[in-house]
């Protein structure tokens, strides 16, 4: 798929100079005069990453590549400059820009920071769609799935993880069995997986056994 690259430049001829570069290189550009402009169009835009100035008025590149990390988090940034501002260089790779060129920039070194934004731009986005599909399943889960889930994903047995909730390991295995369906993880390995993609914390394992009728009774 062609990238998609946002050029945001309050200069005129450095938009169409920058806009013309990445038709030379097979790559489509949309233009914005400023960064209130393109952050008013950021969410609707399907831009693979953005190239913007550093000084701008108003809202400069910083803090665009801040107000970005709120709307479009996936979105990778190179910046271009005409001013040699080392600590504002500094403070926008450390926000995670992917390069910080100086005007006049170097043809081929932008058209290959474009290419590295794009592909960090891509597979961000695909981890945050992926995330939100195994998020959407997780929700699915009732409260005691999602306690099976994270027994059995903890390394707990089914008998282990009935000792756990009380409850017989048949019962266990029916639920285990609703998880994976719901889950649609076609393993175990799989399903734990899945728990770390989703940051569930081990369960604590216990050395409790499960208790028989007779064990609570007053003596």
């Amino acid at each position: 798929m062609p990238i998609k690259v946002a050029i945001i430049d309050d200069d005129e001829s450095a938009r169409k100079s920058l806009a013309r570069l990445m038709k030379s290189a097979g790559i489509s550009a949309v233009t914005f005069s400023s960064a209130a402009e393109f952050l008013e169009a950021a969410k609707d835009s399907q831009v693979d990453c953005a190239v913007t100035d550093l000084r701008m008025p108003d809202v400069d590149g910083i803090k665009l590549q801040q107000a970005l990390a709120q709307i479009v988090p996936h979105l990778a940034i190179v910046f271009v400059t005409g001013h040699g501002d080392v600590p504002a260089g500094v403070k926008a790779m450390k926000g995670g820009a992917v390069d910080f060129l100086e005007k006049p920039v170097d043809d081929d070194a932008l058209l290959e920071a474009v290419r590295r934004a794009a592909d960090r731009s891509r597979e961000a986005r695909a981890s945050r769609a992926e995330f939100d599909d195994l998020q959407r399943r997780y929700e699915r889960l009732t409260p005691r799935e999602r306690q099976v889930f994270q027994l059995i994903t903890s390394g707990l047995l089914n008998k282990q993880a009935g000792a756990e909730l009380g409850t017989g390991e048949k019962t266990i295995k029916v639920q285990r069995a609703r998880v994976m369906d719901k889950m649609e993880a076609a393993s175990l390995a799989e399903l734990v997986r899945m728990a770390d993609q989703l940051h569930i914390q081990p369960a604590a394992k216990t050395d409790s056994k499960p208790r028989r009728s007779g064990d609570a009774r007053t003596r």
